[in-house]
């Protein structure tokens, strides 16, 4: 069966030259110009993967992939012009699972689009427990809801998959490199200082006001929970 994907490039040309690259390369392509109708589309239909790109008229890149993560997970790598590091950040922290800078290569998408594909349904196809506890806090991974105590958290996908790698390796040190690897992927170019970036946000939204915070860092390592 043919993976579905959705192209929000308001470049006509280069929306037509992937259409027909991946078309080429055995996909079901449907294109949007503008980011309320990529938004629709999105939200209207399943697709394996989104290709969104950042600067588009009507509703921006990050504003669409804010919305589509409020009703869906589904995979979304955000194509960007701009290349500098908290550009991706907010890219990623907007809920997108990769980016790619303009111009690329063809081969290079199709490889993160391979990837990314490939992560999500090794991750569907996992067999563990749908809620962890940790203390005040609840990870739901079919809902993905979290809580502390009484109180909804809201996380970004990234921010999620990240507490539950932490979580479901309880006590283990996690190095930034490992996080990188299993949070964004092997091929990834995201620098390791990310991860920083993306703990602090995390403790930000987790940690309770008058406690002390779940996440410990290892000076020079990475970072753990404990028991």
């Amino acid at each position: 069966m043919k993976k579905k994907v959705l192209v929000v490039e308001d470049e006509k040309n280069l929306a037509r030259f992937i259409e027909l690259e991946l078309a080429h390369e055995g996909y079901d392509v449907k294109i949007a110009l503008d980011g309320r109708e990529g938004l629709t589309i999105a939200l209207e239909e399943d697709f394996d993967i989104i290709l969104l790109d950042l600067m588009l008229p009507s509703l921006n890149g990050m504003e669409v992939c804010r919305r589509i993560r409020q009703a869906k997970q589904t995979p979304v790598i955000m194509i960007t012009a701009k290349d500098g590091v908290m550009d991706r950040v907010s890219g990623l922290d907007s809920g997108a699972d990769d980016y790619i800078v303009k111009p690329f290569a063809i081969e290079e998408l199709l490889a993160r689009m391979r990837a990314l594909t490939r992560r999500s349904s090794d991750r569907h196809g996992e067999k563990s427990q749908s809620v962890y506890v940790h203390k005040e806090l609840a990870i739901n991974t079919e809902s993905y809801k979290v809580q502390r105590g009484d109180m909804d958290i809201s996380l970004t996908k990234r921010e999620f998959d990240l507490l539950l790698m932490l979580i479901e390796n309880k006590d283990i040190v996690l190095t930034r490199d490992r996080i990188l690897e299993r949070v964004w992927g092997f091929d990834t170019e995201v620098e390791t200082n990310v991860v920083d970036v993306y703990i602090r946000h995390l403790r930000h939204k987790i940690d309770p006001p008058d406690g002390p915070g779940y996440i410990e860092t290892i000076r020079g390592t990475g970072y753990v929970i404990r028991s």
